[in-house]
């Protein structure tokens, strides 16, 4: 009879894992217990580690971090800062000199400017001495003198825009105005980086030219700020937009007066008269469109230090954009037109030199205000001829578009306080009316 009894050894069985089976693997009789385990101590963190980086381990694994990006600080006029070499001095040869052939050739070029400026007042003081400005025996000296003041324009340019510093203020919203290169660079940052083509492209493109005007040759840069929509402003906190010319707006978002601003790169002080017109209403008498006036201010000065919002209050009020409904989209036109000079004054350097500051060198237009029942067929072409305003040396344009919605039958029960008139295609003729009327049976 078999007997179930306990083995005695000096130890049980260790178990072994091995190729995912366990056996009974018996132990050595020579191998020496295991060491008592020590009680392991919290050593110190080394003093490279800072407590962020601990606070970051846990459990064993490093939490990961998002870096955050550095905030640029804000630069301005208001808030300006100072040019620094992007790399120490002697670090690249090359660069080192670069900069200093620059700044060689800057100061020749000053020196150069220094030496026409004196010429130019030698020629002032001819023409005082030949009958004055605008005599006949001063006529060849004045001409002289304009050359000379265009060579001092270009080489007052060009011995400061090439400069790092320069072109970094420029690029950096901290231009000055009143310095030749720094308005030579805004300038040119208009005309060559496309915001001048983008305008003139849609100004053709959607005819605005000659619908409006036969000619236009902007030479002011004209900005148009207008309110965000609902969905805007809750993505982008913003209570205000840029209008981009040609764009669509709401007519929820111009029914308070726009905001205007405009880079002008004139010294002297010049008078222009803005105006805002619709050329898309509907004329059903005579079966084609007429134009609406909503805005008009005339007699604004501007020049190249005039900063901030442009004050078009005073005049003709402000009426919102109101597209009609069952219409296409409407074109909306912003023109600052330059007003004539003064009699016997043209606009040159010669005149530029000569203007005292804040003195206007156009003359004042005493245009009336617009009445409310003249603005539904307001003639541009014909404003323009009576009160002098030439569109071919200079002016600024902007554009935009809209279409009707629901926000416009407010305007027309609000603000015009009139029934809101409603179009669409005519009806099609029925071929077969004839014998619709006609009784098939009798």
């Amino acid at each position: 009879m078999l007997a179930l009894c306990r083995l005695r050894g000096p130890s049980t069985a260790l178990l072994q894992r091995a190729n995912a089976t366990l056996h009974a693997v018996p132990p050595a009789a020579d191998t020496p217990p295991p060491p008592p385990v020590a009680k392991a101590q919290s050593s110190p963190p080394p003093p490279s580690e800072t407590p962020d980086a601990s606070d970051s381990k846990a459990n064993g694994r490093r939490r990961r971090r998002t870096p955050i990006p550095p905030k640029r600080p804000n630069i301005s006029l208001a808030n300006p800062r100072q040019w620094n070499r992007p790399i120490g001095l002697g670090v690249i040869p090359a660069y080192d000199l670069a900069l200093e052939l620059i700044q060689r050739d800057s100061k020749f070029l000053v020196h150069e400017a220094a030496a026409l400026r004196e010429e130019v007042k030698v020629l002032e003081s001819k023409v005082v001495e030949l009958g004055g400005w605008g005599s006949e025996g001063a006529k060849d000296v004045e001409a002289e003198m304009e050359k000379n003041r265009e060579k001092l324009k270009i080489l007052e340019v060009q011995s400061k825009v090439n400069l790092p510093a320069v072109r970094w203020e420029v690029d950096n919203a901290m231009a000055d105005m009143t310095n030749p290169a720094h308005r030579h660079l805004v300038e040119h940052k208009w005309r060559k980086d496309g915001d001048l083509d983008l305008l003139m492209e849609r100004l053709h493109q959607m005819h605005v030219i000659p619908d409006v005007l036969p000619d236009l040759r902007p030479t002011i840069d004209v900005h148009v700020v207008a309110q965000t929509t609902s969905r805007e402003r809750v993505q982008t906190k913003k209570m205000r937009t840029t209008v981009v010319p040609g764009t669509f707006l709401l007519p929820g978002q111009t029914v308070k007066p726009l905001h205007v601003y405009a880079n002008v790169f004139h010294t002297d002080t010049r008078l222009y008269t803005m105006l805002l017109v619709d050329p898309d209403v509907p004329d059903e008498e005579n079966q084609t469109f007429r134009t609406y006036l909503h805005w008009l201010k005339p007699n604004i000065p501007l020049s190249a230090t005039t900063r901030g919002r442009i004050d078009l209050d005073g005049h003709t009020p402000y009426i919102p954009p109101h597209p009609q409904q069952g219409t296409p989209y409407h074109r909306y036109v912003l023109l600052l037109l330059p007003q004539p000079p003064l009699d016997g004054v043209t606009h040159s350097l010669n005149a530029e030199a000569r203007a005292e500051p804040g003195v206007p060198t156009s003359t004042t237009l005493d245009i009336p205000p617009v009445e409310p029942a003249e603005r539904a067929n307001f003639d541009v072409r014909a404003f323009v001829q009576r009160w002098g305003l030439d569109t071919i040396p200079g002016g600024g344009a902007h554009m935009w578009r809209e279409v009707w919605n629901s926000r416009v039958s407010k305007i027309y029960k609000n603000v015009l306080k009139e029934l809101e008139p409603r179009f669409g295609r005519p009806p099609k003729e029925d071929p077969y009316l004839e014998y619709k009327e006609k009784k098939r049976y009798i």
